[in-house]
Parts: structure tokens; sequence; C-alpha cells
């Protein structure tokens, strides 16, 4: 992928950040978002560094914006910068996680049989996932990271959730469709399965039907994240990904 196409994407991520959050502050080499109906979601109050930065100054700069909250999170887009800054944040008492950026280079499904739903659909088999992602967290941290997913359709043009369902009609796997057509560019995030219903192809239903309503949508980038360490990258290389950038996160309570 040409670095001009990288940049696009980077500035597409920071512009995501700042329109969903409820306010953001300017600060050196990036910025900080904060939505206070959502305090306890990490991602939507972090420091996210889009510029050059001072990596040694960084824990400080990251402290005043973030003193107020009990948890502290940096997003570093830039993978040269992130790495120039891990020494620094880990000696700061962070951890330290490397997320891949994947490109959609292989061949575009004709579609699939997920639809668009709204977040009433996804609210039920989302509160069940999370409670198994964090099962000693209390209801309204639960209830918090269910409901930001509301917050997301400020962030693009076009925001959608895309939901597989079971013969039953219960949704069974989901993810969420950020489409900037003017970028001729498209995001496929948070793509999830109802435990009960891992490997029975709903994943693959979400997928197919995102890339295709991308490509519909005159979008010829399309991309999503994966934890560097994690399996699910293997999973979307099988599907025609392929790394083209690395962010860092550094998160410390």
């Amino acid at each position: 992928m040409p670095s001009s196409e990288l940049h696009i994407i980077n500035a597409f991520v920071a512009d995501f950040a700042r329109r969903q959050a409820a306010r953001s502050v300017d600060l050196p080499g990036g910025f900080a978002v904060y939505d206070d109906a959502f305090a306890h979601s990490h991602a939507d109050n972090q420091v996210l560094i889009d510029g050059a930065v001072d990596p040694e100054a960084l824990p400080a700069v990251v402290e005043e914006a973030l003193g107020h909250l009990p948890h502290r999170m940096v997003t570093v887009l830039d993978d040269a910068t992130g790495t120039a800054c891990v020494e620094p944040l880990v000696r700061a008492g962070y951890t330290h996680s490397s997320y891949l950026l994947m490109a959609h280079t292989g061949p575009v499904p004709a579609g699939g049989p997920a639809e668009v739903v709204d977040l009433e659909a996804l609210r039920a088999p989302l509160t069940e996932r999370w409670r198994g992602f964090l099962p000693d967290a209390d209801d309204e941290v639960v209830r918090q990271l269910v409901e930001r997913r509301a917050a997301r359709r400020r962030g693009a043009a076009v925001v959608h959730f895309i939901g597989a369902r079971t013969e039953r009609g219960d949704i069974a796997s989901w993810a969420d469709l950020y489409l900037e057509p003017e970028r001729e560019l498209a995001q496929i995030e948070d793509l999830m399965t109802a435990e009960e219903h891992l490997g029975r192809g709903h994943g693959d239903a979400v997928l197919a039907t995102a890339l295709r309503m991308a490509v519909d949508a005159g979008c010829g980038t399309r991309f999503l994240t994966a934890d560097a360490a994690d399996w699910p990258r293997n999973w979307y290389e099988r599907r025609g990904f392929t790394v083209v950038g690395r962010s860092h996160c550094f998160s410390r309570e």
C-alpha cells in the first residue's frame, strides 16, 4: 500500500475519534477525547497521538489530560512514533499492545446474508458478550460498553451496524461498517460472534456483506484493525486482508 493511502487511513481514524467524541482537547502531538456519558469506556476517554511527539514527555502529557480518570489509555497511530514511545511509557507503568492495520486486497465477495440492523437488535447479544469478556464488571460498566456504540454514528459520513441472524432470527454475529465515500474509504470494526454461535459461518456472512456494501458505496480502500498478538489476524488474512501498517496502544489502570 502506498504511504499516501496509509496516511489517509490514519487521518480517518483520527477524524473518527474526534467526531464521535463529546469533546476533544488538542495536546502536543495529538489530542484527548472525552465522553462523560461513557466514562467507563477507555476508548471514549483517551489520548490519541497522530503527529510528532516527545516520547519522554508523553507520560506527563497524558497524566495532565487524563488525571481525573481512574484509567489511562494512549493510542499512537504512526508505527515509528509508537515504537519510540514504548520504553518511556512502559517505564511509567503502561502495558503495550500492537494493532495491525489490514487492508482488503483479495477478491470482493458477491455479498452475504447479513443485513443492516439497529442498536436495539444488538443490545442483548452485545450485553451477553461483554459479560463473558468482563465477568467481574458491574452492570453500569457493561451498560456503557454496549450503549457507547450509539456515539459511533457521529464518527463517519455513514455508519451501519451489520448483523447476521440465525434461522430463529437471533443476531449471531455483528460488526460496525464506517463509510466515507468522499475519501473512497471504508472501515469494518468490532466484528464479534455470540459464543454459542461460533464456528457456524456467521462472522463470514457479516464480513462478506460489509465488504460488498463498501464496494457498492465506491470505497476502494477497505480496512480493519486486528490485535497483532491474537488469532483473528490469521482469520482475516485467509479472507483477503493484508497487513499494511501498525498502531500502538498503551494502557494503565
